[in-house]
Order: C-alpha cells, then structure tokens, then sequence
C-alpha cells in the first residue's frame, strides 16, 4: 500500500461546491462502480440494511434542491456559535459560508445526486441504537466520498434538505419505515487537486485516558 497516496486522498477529500462541474455528464457505470466500494464499509451488527437513491433525472433533481433551498434559507436564520478569532475556522468561515451559498444556488445543476439510507427508523431508538444506526451508514458514504475522489469526481455532504425528510421521500418513492442520512450533489470537479484544511491543532482535540489530559 502506497502510505503518500492513501494519506494524501484522505486529507485532500473535502466538500467540494464551487469546483463542482455542472456541465459534464457522470457516467452510470462510474456511479455504481463507487458505490460498489461503498458496500465493503464496515457496518455496524453486521446488518448491511443500506440503500442507495442514485437520482438524475432533472424534475426529481430541482424538487430535492428547491427543498435543500428552503432548509437553507431557515439554516441561515439559526444563530451559530461563537469562534474565537485565533481558531483557523474563523477565517476559514466567510469562505465556507460563500460555497455554502453557491452550492445552493446551483444545486439542481448537480448531474448526480445520491441519497443514502438506512432502513429503520431512529426516532424513538435509545441514544445507543441511534449511534449505532448512524454508525452503519456513515462509514459507507464517506468511502463513497473517497471512491468518487479518486476518480475526480466531487461530492459534498449536506443534511439541510432533512429538515423535509417527509417531502423528500415522496418525490423519491422511499418507504416511510426509511431513515434518510444525507443528500450528495456529486459532479467531475475542476482543476488538478485539492489541499489539506486548516483544522485545530491536534493537542486541542486529543485528550488521553482522560477529558482534558495530555
């Protein structure tokens, strides 16, 4: 296993919205492919009960961005946590809120949107059987994510269009006994390849054998 290659796509998949190709077709076969990968995750319990809406067809594709515009216009409302201005995501924020702003914009021009799912319902689940559920799926979107990186294309994880979980699954036919996890708008990115974010410094969100110990 080559260790620089594998590092460097790990800390070089991000969310990608302003890079996002609108204009060049993704291939079925490429989708499926990655979703193939996606399969091999780790689940949880072993009960591998995904599913995966792969939606391209236009109508379906503005439905689900005009709800993921709707949440969004909410979104912005909510009052969101102070950073203080040393913290690399205070200067980082303007940015992301710009993309943020762009990929809603230009969201039903995504060629390629992807739903995963988990069967089941979370709602009354205990605390553990939620992270449980949650920890099934996740892992298979994000080697999704990195499948569809490897192979230039862009993906960004969004939940904003949850907030209509109900309208969403009507436009897409999906049982009222499924859990929805996330909406992707995945498209060819532009330019050669991407960097590493600016996070926190490990020391501040590592602790050892204790919260808080170093």
């Amino acid at each position: 296993m080559d260790l620089a290659t594998t590092d460097h796509l790990l800390t070089t998949t991000r969310s990608v919205r302003k890079r996002l190709d609108f204009t060049r077709p993704v291939p079925r076969d490429v989708i499926e492919k990655c979703l193939e990968i996606a399969l091999q995750a780790p689940t949880g319990s072993n009960s591998q009960n995904w599913h995966f809406v792969v939606v391209t067809d236009a109508a379906k594709r503005k439905a689900l961005a005009d709800l993921y515009r709707q949440g969004w216009s909410f979104y912005t409302q909510m009052p969101r946590p102070e950073i203080p201005a040393d913290d690399p995501r205070a200067s980082q924020l303007p940015r992301v809120v710009d993309s943020a702003q762009y990929l809603t914009d230009h969201f039903h021009e995504a060629p390629v949107m992807i739903v995963p799912c988990i069967e089941g319902r979370v709602e009354n689940m205990p605390q553990f059987a939620q992270a449980s559920v949650y920890g099934s799926i996740l892992p298979a979107v994000w080697s999704l994510m990195l499948a569809l990186r490897s192979r230039g294309l862009g993906s960004a994880w969004t939940t904003i269009h949850l907030m209509y979980e109900k309208e969403a699954a009507a436009i897409l036919g999906i049982p009222e006994t499924v859990t929805q996890a996330a909406l992707l708008p995945v498209a060819y990115f532009t330019g050669e390849d991407f960097k590493p974010a600016k996070r926190l410094p490990l020391a501040k969100v590592v602790s050892w054998n204790a919260w808080g110990s170093r």
